[in-house]
């Protein structure tokens, strides 16, 4: 059924519910897994250049480390399930982006993420990337709540 499975993941509960549910999924199909973190760049507005620099290296080695603390956690989970689990991190202003480019550069034929399930004003102002990569993208896309 499903070949290769993209597991979008940021570090989230409810994102490593989705996680599992990739997991289970991808064992029942024999497909490959691949994890994808997206973080946002750092972002300042400043008239001298040397302001930003160090703020900017530090957010970097941050966003990096927790990137890999994430998909560090997706491997032990499919490790523990008997798969393996490849992946990566990228910076994207748009994160629903990074996640259908990735999809696509990795040949992936389901995306399982989760949704945060915001609602309102909240998701007005927020955004959902669930939402944005289910309009943005052609590969089906289980959603987990």
């Amino acid at each position: 059924m499903f070949q290769h499975i993209l597991l979008p993941t940021d570090g989230s509960e409810l994102s490593l519910r989705a996680v599992d549910m990739g997991i289970k999924l991808a064992k029942l199909c024999g497909a490959r897994l691949y994890a994808i973190h997206v973080a946002k760049p750092f972002v300042a507005i400043t008239y001298q250049v040397e302001m930003i620099e160090a703020p900017e290296a530090l957010y970097t080695q941050e966003a990096i480390a927790r990137a890999e603390s994430y998909l560090d956690e997706v491997r032990r989970r499919a490790e523990a399930a008997g798969m393996a689990c490849e992946g990566e991190y990228a910076f994207d202003h748009a994160p629903h982006e990074a996640i259908i480019a990735s999809a696509a550069a990795h040949h992936c034929d389901l995306i399982v993420m989760a949704s945060h399930g915001r609602t309102g004003v909240r998701r007005l102002l927020l955004g959902s990337e669930t939402h944005k990569v289910l309009l943005g993208c052609d590969v089906p896309v289980l959603v987990c709540h």
